[in-house]
């Protein structure tokens, strides 16, 4: 066989290689990924419509909503899906909450303002779309105390959505509030639903207590 033959041969053999590789990377970046137990936050109205083209629901009948404003509330959350092996959708402000704006104890920082005007208390959210709503059976909603109320990003997502049909079950993380009349505040604001008794956690919630809960929920 002659050098040139063999050159030819090699050059053959290193384009299919480059070849192969090729399509392997190309098949593997366009192949449809799917998000299981946790709902995608869109953030416009096009990413909703191809969310609700592309992401599978997942069967459950179960959603946790929950608005944090510093992980407390978000713990919790997480904790109560694990154990009941429901969806998750988180509620985001369009302008998150710094630890500034919550510094309650500062009279001009957001969140004193707000409380002391009601008419700043209509937060915008990222969304309020949750995809495949109708399907849930059951909402846990969950929420921050903030005098002695739910913190607002929380009715902005309860008023845009219709709970007519479903079971929803509110809770909170508190310093050291009770949930007082949170849950029964919501509910007011709320198109429909079977609202029921909420629960109250610590801020730093033992995964324990949270699991107490759950197991008594029937769910």
């Amino acid at each position: 066989m002659s050098k040139e033959t063999i050159i030819g041969l090699v050059i053959a053999i290193i384009v299919i290689v480059a070849g192969v590789i090729g399509f392997a990377i190309y098949r593997n970046n366009n192949t449809t990924k799917t998000v299981a137990n946790y709902v995608v936050t869109p953030n416009t109205k096009e990413e909703q419509e191809e969310m609700d083209n592309s992401v599978e629901y997942s069967g459950k009948k179960i959603l946790v909503v929950y608005y944090s404003a510093q992980s407390h509330t978000r713990k919790v959350a997480e904790r109560i899906a694990e154990n009941l092996n429901a969806d998750i959708f988180e509620i985001v402000p369009v302008n998150v909450y710094s630890e500034a704006d919550l510094d309650w104890t500062n009279s001009n920082s957001r969140v004193s303002q707000e409380h002391n005007d009601e008419s700043l208390r209509g937060i915008e959210l990222q969304s309020t779309v949750v995809p495949h709503w109708d399907e849930y059976d059951t909402i846990l909603i969950g929420y921050p105390i903030w005098w002695a109320i739910a913190a607002w990003p929380t009715d902005t997502f309860v008023k845009a959505n219709d709970f007519s049909g479903k079971t929803v079950i509110p809770f909170c993380t508190s310093y050291s509030s009770g949930i007082g009349q949170s849950g029964k505040l919501l509910q007011d604001e709320a198109n429909g639903g079977n609202w029921q008794d909420g629960q109250r956690f610590q801020q730093d919630a033992k995964d324990s207590d949270v699991d107490k809960w759950t197991s008594g929920l029937g769910l």
